[in-house]
Protein backbone atom coordinates (compact mmCIF):
# COMPACT_ATOMS: atom_id res chain seq x y z
CA UNK A 1 0.00 0.00 0.00
CA UNK A 2 1.50 3.31 -1.07
CA UNK A 3 -0.22 6.08 0.91
CA UNK A 4 1.37 9.37 -0.06
CA UNK A 5 -0.81 12.14 1.42
CA UNK A 6 -3.93 13.01 3.36
CA UNK A 7 -6.76 13.68 0.92
CA UNK A 8 -9.34 15.15 3.30
CA UNK A 9 -10.51 15.31 6.89
CA UNK A 10 -14.05 15.19 8.25
CA UNK A 11 -15.02 16.96 11.46
CA UNK A 12 -18.16 16.82 13.57
CA UNK A 13 -19.27 20.36 14.46
CA UNK A 14 -22.04 21.92 16.54
CA UNK A 15 -23.12 24.67 14.12
CA UNK A 16 -22.47 24.10 10.42
CA UNK A 17 -22.90 27.72 9.30
CA UNK A 18 -20.57 29.00 12.04
CA UNK A 19 -17.91 26.43 11.15
CA UNK A 20 -18.15 27.07 7.40
CA UNK A 21 -17.80 30.81 8.06
CA UNK A 22 -14.70 30.23 10.22
CA UNK A 23 -12.88 27.98 7.76
CA UNK A 24 -13.89 30.25 4.84
CA UNK A 25 -13.20 33.66 6.40
CA UNK A 26 -10.18 32.86 8.56
CA UNK A 27 -8.37 30.13 6.61
CA UNK A 28 -9.59 30.81 3.06
CA UNK A 29 -11.33 27.49 2.39
CA UNK A 30 -14.10 27.70 -0.19
CA UNK A 31 -17.32 25.69 -0.10
CA UNK A 32 -17.73 23.20 -2.94
CA UNK A 33 -21.08 21.96 -4.10
CA UNK A 34 -20.97 18.21 -3.55
CA UNK A 35 -23.44 17.54 -0.74
CA UNK A 36 -25.72 14.67 -1.85
CA UNK A 37 -29.28 15.69 -2.73
CA UNK A 38 -31.60 15.53 0.23
CA UNK A 39 -28.68 15.38 2.70
CA UNK A 40 -28.71 18.14 5.29
CA UNK A 41 -26.19 19.17 7.87
CA UNK A 42 -23.00 18.70 5.85
CA UNK A 43 -20.64 20.96 3.96
CA UNK A 44 -17.50 20.29 1.95
CA UNK A 45 -14.68 22.78 1.57
CA UNK A 46 -11.55 23.06 -0.52
CA UNK A 47 -8.30 24.69 0.61
CA UNK A 48 -7.28 27.78 -1.39
CA UNK A 49 -4.63 26.17 -3.63
CA UNK A 50 -5.77 22.56 -3.42
CA UNK A 51 -6.37 20.22 -6.33
CA UNK A 52 -8.50 17.87 -4.18
CA UNK A 53 -12.23 17.86 -4.84
CA UNK A 54 -12.49 18.73 -1.13
CA UNK A 55 -10.10 18.94 1.80
CA UNK A 56 -12.52 19.28 4.66
CA UNK A 57 -15.94 17.84 5.38
CA UNK A 58 -18.06 19.28 8.16
CA UNK A 59 -20.99 17.34 9.65
CA UNK A 60 -23.32 19.16 12.03
CA UNK A 61 -24.35 17.26 15.16
CA UNK A 62 -26.09 20.09 17.02
CA UNK A 63 -25.62 22.71 19.70
CA UNK A 64 -26.03 20.22 22.55
CA UNK A 65 -22.88 18.30 21.58
CA UNK A 66 -20.21 18.41 24.26
CA UNK A 67 -16.53 19.21 23.67
CA UNK A 68 -14.24 16.42 22.55
CA UNK A 69 -12.54 14.74 25.52
CA UNK A 70 -9.75 13.42 23.24
CA UNK A 71 -6.39 13.85 24.87
CA UNK A 72 -7.91 14.58 28.25
CA UNK A 73 -9.91 11.48 29.07
CA UNK A 74 -9.97 9.47 25.83
CA UNK A 75 -7.73 8.68 22.94
CA UNK A 76 -8.41 10.54 19.72
CA UNK A 77 -7.05 12.91 17.14
CA UNK A 78 -4.97 15.80 18.52
CA UNK A 79 -4.81 18.02 15.44
CA UNK A 80 -4.52 18.27 11.67
CA UNK A 81 -1.72 20.26 10.03
CA UNK A 82 -2.10 22.26 6.84
CA UNK A 83 0.89 23.54 4.93
CA UNK A 84 1.34 27.04 3.52
CA UNK A 85 3.72 28.08 0.73
CA UNK A 86 5.46 31.11 2.27
CA UNK A 87 6.38 32.69 5.57
CA UNK A 88 4.51 35.83 4.48
CA UNK A 89 1.37 33.68 4.19
CA UNK A 90 2.10 32.25 7.64
CA UNK A 91 2.33 35.80 9.02
CA UNK A 92 -0.96 36.84 7.38
CA UNK A 93 -2.62 33.70 8.74
CA UNK A 94 -1.34 34.49 12.24
CA UNK A 95 -2.99 37.92 11.98
CA UNK A 96 -6.32 36.45 10.82
CA UNK A 97 -6.27 33.80 13.55
CA UNK A 98 -5.47 36.42 16.20
CA UNK A 99 -8.26 38.69 14.94
CA UNK A 100 -10.70 35.77 15.22
CA UNK A 101 -9.38 34.98 18.73
CA UNK A 102 -8.41 31.56 17.40
CA UNK A 103 -4.59 31.68 17.64
CA UNK A 104 -3.48 29.51 20.56
CA UNK A 105 0.24 29.14 19.89
CA UNK A 106 3.23 29.47 17.60
CA UNK A 107 6.31 27.24 17.59
CA UNK A 108 9.64 26.81 15.87
CA UNK A 109 10.38 23.12 15.36
CA UNK A 110 13.61 23.73 13.44
CA UNK A 111 12.54 22.37 10.07
CA UNK A 112 8.96 23.61 10.44
CA UNK A 113 7.48 26.91 11.55
CA UNK A 114 4.02 26.42 13.05
CA UNK A 115 0.91 28.23 14.19
CA UNK A 116 -1.73 26.53 16.30
CA UNK A 117 -5.38 27.48 16.23
CA UNK A 118 -8.76 26.33 17.44
CA UNK A 119 -11.97 26.40 15.47
CA UNK A 120 -15.30 27.51 17.01
CA UNK A 121 -15.82 24.02 18.50
CA UNK A 122 -12.37 24.01 20.10
CA UNK A 123 -10.88 21.55 17.60
CA UNK A 124 -7.18 22.27 17.25
CA UNK A 125 -5.26 22.55 13.99
CA UNK A 126 -1.76 23.50 12.90
CA UNK A 127 -0.69 25.75 10.03
CA UNK A 128 2.89 25.05 9.00
CA UNK A 129 5.66 26.32 6.72
CA UNK A 130 8.34 23.72 5.99
CA UNK A 131 11.97 24.70 5.35
CA UNK A 132 12.85 23.69 1.76
CA UNK A 133 15.36 20.85 1.45
CA UNK A 134 18.04 23.03 -0.15
CA UNK A 135 17.95 25.44 2.82
CA UNK A 136 18.18 22.82 5.57
CA UNK A 137 21.31 23.17 7.65
CA UNK A 138 22.67 21.51 10.77
CA UNK A 139 21.06 24.11 13.05
CA UNK A 140 17.57 23.56 11.59
CA UNK A 141 17.94 19.77 11.73
CA UNK A 142 19.20 19.83 15.33
CA UNK A 143 16.32 22.11 16.38
CA UNK A 144 13.80 19.38 15.49
CA UNK A 145 14.47 17.94 18.95
CA UNK A 146 13.08 20.99 20.75
CA UNK A 147 10.11 23.29 20.58
CA UNK A 148 11.17 26.92 20.41
CA UNK A 149 9.38 30.25 20.26
CA UNK A 150 8.52 31.24 16.69
CA UNK A 151 10.01 34.59 15.66
CA UNK A 152 8.45 35.16 12.23
CA UNK A 153 10.48 38.29 11.51
CA UNK A 154 13.74 36.42 12.17
CA UNK A 155 12.61 33.49 9.99
CA UNK A 156 11.67 35.86 7.15
CA UNK A 157 15.14 37.43 7.37
CA UNK A 158 16.75 34.00 7.35
CA UNK A 159 14.68 32.33 4.60
CA UNK A 160 12.83 35.14 2.84
CA UNK A 161 9.15 35.92 3.16
CA UNK A 162 8.32 34.67 -0.34
CA UNK A 163 10.49 31.53 -0.36
CA UNK A 164 8.33 28.55 -1.25
CA UNK A 165 8.39 26.09 1.62
CA UNK A 166 8.40 22.31 1.46
CA UNK A 167 10.27 22.06 -1.85
CA UNK A 168 12.17 18.77 -1.85
CA UNK A 169 10.30 17.70 1.30
CA UNK A 170 6.52 17.70 0.76
CA UNK A 171 6.68 19.15 -2.77
CA UNK A 172 8.86 17.53 -5.46
CA UNK A 173 11.98 19.54 -6.24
Amino acid sequence: MGIHRLNHAVLYVRDLERSVAFYRDVLGFRPVSMTPDGFRGAAFLQAPDSTNDHDLGLFEIGAAAGPSPAGRSTVGLYHLAWELDTLDELGATAERLAAADALVGASDHGTTKSLYGRDPDGLEFEIVWIVPADLLDDAALAARKRIGRLDLDRERQRYGGQTRGGVGISIPA
